[in-house]
C-alpha cells in the first residue's frame, strides 16, 4: 500500500495536468474563433474566456497575447500599458537609472538623469550636451528588452507600440513598433531559409474549400493589415515628432508666432492626435501664447490642457501665474490651493499621480520644495485679499490692448475674443483628440465647459470696465473741447468789441455838389491796429462810394467785374 499511493497520486496529477491543457486550448480556440468577427461584443466575450484560460496558466504566452489583442481592439489602450509596463523602454530606463544613482554623489546624479546625445566613450567630465535620443534608446531596447524575444514573443512590441501611440507616447511607440517590425522581419527570414523545397509543392497549398486541415509546412504569415496600420501609425508618428521638433525649436529661439502656428498645425490637424501628446501641445503653446503677451490665449490653452489632464502640475502653474499677472487674485489663490490638494496627495501616496508609465514635468524629490514655496505664496495671496486688493484687474491686459486705445480696437478685440472662447465651441477641440478612454468623454467636456465658460465670463467683464475708461475719455475729450472753443468764442467777441469802440475820423471832400453823398464819416486807422480782414472791407466800401460820384457825374463807364466783385 506505501508503494501503490504514491503511483495513484502521480497518476491523478497528471491526468488533472492534461484536463487543464484541453481545457485551455478550447478556451483559446474559442477566444480566436471569437475575436476574427472583429465585434466588440465577440471580442469582450473572447476576454472573458482568455482571463479564465490566464486563471489556469498564468504565464502561457498565447493566451496573454490574446488577451493583449482583446484590450487594444477594445481600445482599453491604459490596461495593456499596465500589462506590460516593464516592456515600455522610457519607463524601463527611468527605473535603470533611479537604481544606479543611488549611491553616486550628487553631481554624478545630474549627469545621468538624462541619456547623452554623444557616445560612451566621451570623457565623464564632458557634459555639456545631454538630450533625448532615440538612438540610444533604441540600442537599450535592441540590448536589454530584446534579448528574450524569442522566448517570449514579438507580439508585446507591435500590441504594446501601437497603446503607447494612443496614449500619447510618440517615442516609446516609434521605437516598439521598429522594433517589432525589425524583428519580425528577422524571424520570417530565419524560417524562409529553413524550408525546403517541398514545403513549396503544389500538394502542401491548401485550395480555397480545403479549410480543415491546414498543412503544418505553411510559413505563418502576419495579416496585411496589421502590417499596414503599423506602417501608417509609423508614418504619422514621425510627422507628429516633426512637426513638435520644428514648433519647440521655434519657441526656444524667441519665434513666438512661429512656434504658435506649428503647435497650431498640430492641434488642429485634420487627423486627430492622441489625447496625452494633445495635451502636450496645447501646454507647449499656451507657454508660447504667453511669451507673445496673449493672456488669454494662454489662459484657454492651460484649460484645454487641464480638461484632458487634471492632474497636470506645469498647466495649474502657468494658469495661476498668468491670472497673478493680470491680478485677478481670487482665481489664482483657487488654482495655487488646487496645486496645493496635488502636492499633498502625492506626497501621501509616494508616487507622482496616475500610472507609472505617465510622465510629468516634475520629479518627487522637488515636491517638498514646491510644497514649502506655495504654501507661503498662498498666505501672501490672503493677506492681499483680507486687505481689499480684489477690484484692481488689469483688463487692458488681459484682452491684450495698450491704455488709452480706442472704441473700435477694444470692439475688434472683444469680437475675435468672443468667437474662440464662446462656451458654445469649447468643446470642438474634443472632435480632434483620440481619447485614452472612451468614457472619459463626458468628463472631458464638463470640464472645458466649464472653464471656458469662466474665462468668457472675465473677458465680458474686461470689455466692460475698458469700455467705461473708454467712454469717459471720450466724454472728458469733448468737455475739453467744448470749454476750449468757448474760450475762443469769448476771446473773438472781446477782440471784436475793441475793435469797434474805437474812434472814427471823418475825411471832407472839396466837392460841394457831394455834400450829400459824402456826409459820411470815414475812419483811418492805423495798420498796427486794425485786422487785414476789417481793413479790406473798408477799402472795397470806399471804392462803392466812388464809382456812385462817378455815374453821377456823367461817366457811365461801368466799373469792371473785378472791382464788382471787391465791392460785394
Amino acid at each position: 500500500m506505501a508503494v501503490t499511493a504514491p503511483s495513484l497520486t502521480a497518476t491523478e496529477k497528471k491526468h488533472w495536468w492534461l484536463t487543464n491543457r484541453k481545457i485551455v486550448e478550447k478556451y483559446i480556440r474559442d477566444a480566436r474563433s471569437l475575436i476574427a468577427t472583429r465585434e466588440q461584443s465577440e471580442i469582450a466575450s473572447a476576454l472573458n474566456l482568455v482571463d479564465a484560460a490566464l486563471a489556469i496558466s498564468p504565464r502561457l504566452d498565447q493566451a496573454l497575447e490574446l488577451r493583449a489583442r482583446c484590450l487594444l481592439h477594445l481600445r482599453r489602450f491604459k490596461d495593456v500599458a499596465d500589462m506590460l509596463q516593464d516592456y515600455i523602454p522610457s519607463l524601463r530606463m527611468a527605473n535603470d537609472d533611479s537604481g544606479s544613482v543611488s549611491s553616486d554623489s550628487p553631481s554624478q546624479q545630474l549627469s545621468r538623469e538624462g541619456v547623452k546625445l554623444l557616445s560612451s566613450e566621451s570623457p565623464a567630465g564632458d557634459q555639456s550636451f545631454k538630450c533625448f535620443s532615440v538612438s540610444d534608446l533604441k540600442k537599450k531596447v535592441m540590448a536589454g528588452l530584446c534579448k528574450s524575444c524569442d522566448k517570449e514573443g514579438q507580439w508585446r512590441y507591435l500590441v504594446l507600440g501601437q497603446a503607447c501611440c494612443h496614449l500619447g507616447l510618440m517615442e516609446d511607440a516609434m521605437v516598439l513598433l521598429q522594433t517589432g517590425k525589425r524583428l519580425a522581419s528577422a524571424a520570417f527570414r530565419r524560417e524562409s531559409v529553413c524550408w525546403s523545397d517541398d514545403s513549396f509543392s503544389l500538394s502542401s497549398i491548401p485550395f480555397a474549400g480545403d479549410t480543415t486541415n491546414p498543412p503544418p509546412t505553411t510559413p505563418p504569415r502576419t495579416p496585411l493589415s496589421e502590417s499596414e496600420s503599423v506602417t501608417h501609425i509609423l508614418s504619422y508618428i514621425k510627422f507628429l515628432l516633426r512637426r513638435r521638433s520644428a514648433a519647440l525649436a521655434a519657441l526656444d529661439a524667441g519665434l513666438y508666432s512661429e512656434a504658435i502656428r506649428h503647435f497650431s498645425k498640430i492641434i488642429d490637424g485634420r487627423r486627430g492626435a492622441p489625447q496625452g501628446f494633445l495635451g502636450e501641445c496645447y501646454m507647449h503653446r499656451a507657454c508660447a501664447h504667453r511669451s507673445a503677451g496673449r493672456i488669454a490665449e494662454s489662459i484657454a490653452d492651460c484649460n484645454r490642457t487641464l480638461a484632458l489632464n487634471a492632474t497636470c502640475i506645469q498647466a495649474l502653474d502657468t494658469r495661476a501665474s498668468l491670472f497673478e499677472t493680470i491680478r485677478c487674485l481670487p482665481d489664482c489663490l483657487h488654482d495655487l490651493e488646487h496645486l496645493k490638494l496635488l502636492y499633498n496627495s502625492i506626497l501621501r501616496d509616494r508616487k507622482l499621480p496616475g500610472p507609472a508609465w505617465k510622465r510629468h514635468n516634475v520629479r518627487y524629490r522637488e515636491i517638498p520644495g514646491k510644497l514649502c514655496a506655495l504654501t507661503a505664496k498662498i498666505q501672501e495671496l490672503k493677506r492681499r485679499l483680507a486687505s481689499g486688493d480684489t477690484g484692481n484687474v488689469d483688463y487692458y491686459a488681459l484682452i491684450g490692448l495698450r491704455r488709452g486705445c480706442s472704441r473700435s480696437e477694444l470692439e475688434r478685440s472683444h469680437l475675435l475674443l468672443c468667437l474662440r472662447h464662446k462656451p458654445d465651441k469649447s468643446t470642438n477641440f474634443i472632435e480632434r483628440c483620440q481619447l485614452a478612454d472612451e468614457r472619459d468623454a463626458e468628463s472631458v467636456k464638463e470640464k472645458a465647459k466649464m472653464s471656458a465658460l469662466l474665462l468668457y465670463r472675465l473677458v465680458q467683464k474686461g470689455y466692460t470696465s475698458v469700455m467705461a475708461n473708454i467712454m469717459d475719455e471720450e466724454a472728458a475729450e469733448k468737455q475739453r473741447k467744448k470749454v476750449s472753443m468757448q474760450a475762443a468764442a469769448q476771446a473773438a467777441t472781446i477782440q471784436v468789441q475793441k475793435i469797434t469802440e474805437q474812434p472814427e475820423f471823418n475825411k471832407p471832400d472839396n466837392r460841394s455838389s457831394n455834400n450829400n453823398v459824402l456826409g459820411e464819416n470815414k475812419s483811418t486807422v492805423s495798420s498796427s491796429n486794425v485786422n487785414p480782414a476789417v481793413f479790406q472791407g473798408v477799402f472795397c466800401r470806399d471804392l462803392s462810394v466812388v464809382g456812385n460820384l462817378l455815374s453821377q457825374v456823367g461817366f457811365n463807364r461801368p466799373i469792371p467785374v473785378k472791382y464788382e466783385a471787391l465791392s460785394c
